[in-house]
């Protein structure tokens, strides 16, 4: 079986490449960082002796997306689990004070990004009558938090694409599943705060949030599921976090 993941080379996207290489699938890894992509290619080929195919491209870009996708080889284009990982916050602002790059980042990758790439592997998917596409969403995509604005809009869009995406393509034999996580420790926050490190420390103060392997063993479980049984959506939780803003700390 192979397995396309995009953002791959951190956090979510790369628990995921690591449970599925584990269990004996080939991947196909995206990312805009390609030594990290070299690297976890070289790390999972090793100790699971499976193939790995990596794309470097910005997946903001549609003509990147569409030649990468259009590159792959032979052996790989026969995609049949494809994990929308890639996303990001940027900033946390009110509305009125939002800087203008952040919402072009966001609604760029979390959106824009995600539907050039599924327009792509859905229309091999339907060739081979066969495909299961995972969008990873966020609590973020069913409740909405001050500051978290545009953000928010762009997971709410990833949730009504995963029931869109569910509508169209039932009558192919094509699974959509949407996977929404809540606070997951990962380089998430350092992102959202333009690389402040202690900024984003602080989000994870005082609580046990989800880890990386959380996700991705739920990812692979949703994916293992008979082919009769299509998990439609998750919410996932740490344990101590009830809503976007509800969080029990340590003091």
């Amino acid at each position: 079986m192979i397995v396309l993941i995009t953002g791959a080379t951190s956090g979510i996207g790369k628990s995921t490449a690591e449970i599925f290489a584990k269990n004996g699938h080939h991947l196909i890894l995206t990312g805009r960082r390609e030594e990290r992509l070299m690297e976890l290619k070289e790390k999972l080929e090793k100790a699971y002796k499976i193939k790995v195919h990596t794309l470097c491209f910005d997946i903001r870009n549609n003509d990147e997306v569409t030649k990468a996708i259009e590159s792959l080889p032979n052996d790989f284009n026969r995609i049949e689990i494809l994990v929308n990982n890639a996303g990001l916050a940027a900033g946390l602002s009110t509305i009125q004070n939002g800087e203008l790059n952040h919402w072009e980042r966001m609604i760029d990758t979390n959106i824009k990004g995600l539907l050039y790439i599924t327009k792509l592997v859905s229309n091999s998917m339907i060739k081979n009558n066969k495909g299961h596409i995972i969008n990873i969403g966020s609590i973020a995509g069913k409740e909405v938090y001050g500051n978290g604005n545009v953000y928010c809009a762009t997971k709410h869009a990833v949730d009504a694409l995963n029931k869109a995406m569910r509508i169209d393509l039932l009558p192919h034999n094509i699974k959509v599943t949407a996977i929404n996580p809540g606070m997951v420790e990962t380089e998430f926050s350092v992102v959202r705060f333009d690389g402040d490190a202690e900024r984003a420390k602080k989000v994870y103060e005082g609580m046990q949030p989800l880890l990386p392997d959380d996700i991705a063993e739920t990812i692979f479980w949703v994916a293992n599921r008979p082919q009769h049984v299509n998990i439609n959506d998750i919410i996932i939780m740490p344990t101590v976090q009830a809503s976007a803003t509800q969080v029990i700390r340590n003091s």
